[in-house]
Order: C-alpha cells, then structure tokens, then sequence
C-alpha cells in the first residue's frame, strides 16, 4: 500500500510539472524594464506599449524603471533575467546600438544577450542652427564650414550618444571639421545652440521642432531617409546633398536571450496589433514616434544593421569611451 500510494505521489508530482510546463504564456505578470527614469521620453513611450499589451494579452503589464550609466544599469538587468518571456526591456537606440558601439560593454552584447521580440517606433535627428548663422541652408553649411576649416564647433547632449555620433557622422560624409562640445543632457544642449555657443546641433524633431517654428532656431535638414510627417517642410539632409545621410532613433521590445520562438511570437505579434489603432498612432506621432512595426525577425536584421553602421562610425573617428 504504501509503496503504490508514494507511486500515485509521484505521478501526481509529475502530472502537475507537466502542467505548469505546458500553461498557456502569460499565466503571472510581465516586468518591462525601462532602463530610464519615470517621466523620460522612453518612459512614457514604455507604459503606453506596456498599457496596450496588458489589453491584448489579458495579463498585467508593468513597468520598472532601472535608470542609471545612460540606459546600461537597466539593460544589463533585463539581459540577466530568466528568459521566460516575464522580463521584457524597453530599449532606445542609445540602450540598444549606440551605446555598445561607443562603450563596448563587457556587461551585456546587444546581439549575444537579448531576443529581438518588437520594433514600436522610429524617430528622426534633425539638424538645426542658430537664427543668425549664415548658411540657410545644408549645402551652405558645408561650404561655410569648409571655408573656415577648425573654427566651428558641433553641440551634444552628451558624449557617446546618438547626436554626439550623428555630428561625427556628418563630419566624415562632408569632410568638413567641427569641434565636438557635449553637454550634459538636452535642456543644456539646446540652450547652448540658441544663445549661439556652438554652431550646429543634432536632436530630436519633436524636441526641436518647436523651438524651429519660434523662430529661436533654424532647421536645416531631417536626417531621414523620406521627410518627417512633423515638419514636412524640412528637407531631408540627402535632398541637401548628404547621401545616404540617415540617424534614427528607435524604441523597441527585446527578451533575454533563449526566449523560446513560441513566447517571442505572441508578444510579437500582441504588440504589432496594439499599435495598429489610428489613435495610438497619432498619440506617438504627437511625440515624435513614427509607429514601426514588423517581424522579431526583420527588428533583429535592423538591430544588428544600425550596430554595425555606429560601430563604423566610431572605428573611424577613433572615439574613446570615457
């Protein structure tokens, strides 16, 4: 008796692994990091995908923010989590390509840690001037900036980011020489190119298109491949005679590495529809988001395309992380 009643013990044992192997994803709670802190632009982008998720997927969606080395501290955290499909990361261009190419981390490798699952939206730079500057325009920029080799400067909002390596990027395609001056964050930045410190500056549309239509500054060109559906009167910076002159910034959904195909497709594909709505396209388009969405396998192909194309750009000019 005893021997067939630890036999039945067993089977059960056995029976309820099996079970709890085989329930249905998601059965509990998905953590989605935000390697930002509350109130970040990727952020906010973070809890409407995290809102719209929980919707389609009929289970909880919620986000933690790990703020802390420009994304890295929170990104490291998500590449180090279980990859059961319960810890997503909300990534950006910076977390996800720029970032690596410029620090190198030893921490983390974009391609080698995490499962692409999502793009969400892609985003543009634009390059602005001070109202006074010369050149109206890109052409004339480069001819200005030829002219009086080693005396203009560029603005950042940091070093090693996207609109440090964005003027890096434009230096090489025009061989022309501008003096890199980072900043601390944006707010600095765009100060900086207002009252007239630096000469030019890469940034955001939606963050600078304002300051454009007032007049406090001047929009050159939008370094995306079509103009931008926010400022549809800038020309691009390849109609300004910069080929192939594109830097975009992106967000998008990844999983640790070894998420099994099954999860990373449902979440695909929950993701894609909640983004379909007109007004949540509209919603991200207010924010300078265009809505992007495609296969985990064509945002994996386009992770490791701009990796490569920001580590060119840093093996050439020879930037060093500090």
């Amino acid at each position: 008796m005893r021997t067939l009643r630890a036999l039945g013990l067993l089977f059960a044992a056995i029976a309820m692994t099996s079970s709890a192997a085989h329930a249905e994803y998601p059965d509990k709670t998905i953590r989605i990091v935000v390697p930002y802190p509350p109130g970040a632009f990727n952020d906010t982008l973070g809890r409407i995908v995290a809102q719209k998720l929980s919707e389609q997927l009929k289970e909880s969606c919620v986000i933690e923010n790990r703020g802390g080395a420009g994304g890295a501290l929170g990104t490291k955290a998500a590449a180090g989590a279980e990859p059961d499909g319960y810890t997503l990361l909300f990534g950006n261009a910076s977390a996800l390509v720029v970032g690596p190419a410029v620090y190198r981390f030893r921490d983390y490798d974009t391609i080698k840690h995490f499962t692409p699952v999502a793009k969400v939206t892609e985003g543009y730079e634009v390059l602005v001037v001070a109202p006074d500057f010369p050149a109206k325009n890109v052409q004339e920029l480069v001819a200005y900036a030829k002219a009086n080799p080693a005396k203009l400067n560029f603005g950042s909002m940091g070093y090693g980011n996207l609109t440090h390596l964005a003027g890096e990027l434009f230096k090489l395609q025009t061989g022309t020489d501008f003096t890199h001056v980072p900043y601390k964050g944006s707010p600095e930045a765009v100060a900086g190119i207002v009252t007239g410190q630096v000469h030019i500056l890469f940034g955001e549309v939606a963050g600078l298109l304002p300051l454009v239509r007032e007049g406090k500054i001047r929009g050159l060109g939008v370094a995306s491949a079509t103009r931008n559906a926010l400022a549809p009167e800038l020309p691009t910076m390849i109609e300004g005679g910069i080929p192939d002159f594109v830097a975009l910034t992106f967000t998008g959904v990844v999983a640790p590495a070894g998420t099994p195909a099954s999860i990373v497709n449902k979440l695909n594909a929950a993701i894609n529809e909640s983004l379909r709505p007109a007004e949540i396209v509209t919603a991200l388009g207010k924010l300078g988001a265009e809505v992007r969405t495609g296969s985990a396998q064509e945002f994996a192909a386009f992770i490791a395309k701009e990796r490569d194309k920001w580590v060119d750009v840093v093996t050439r000019t020879g930037i060093k992380a500090e």
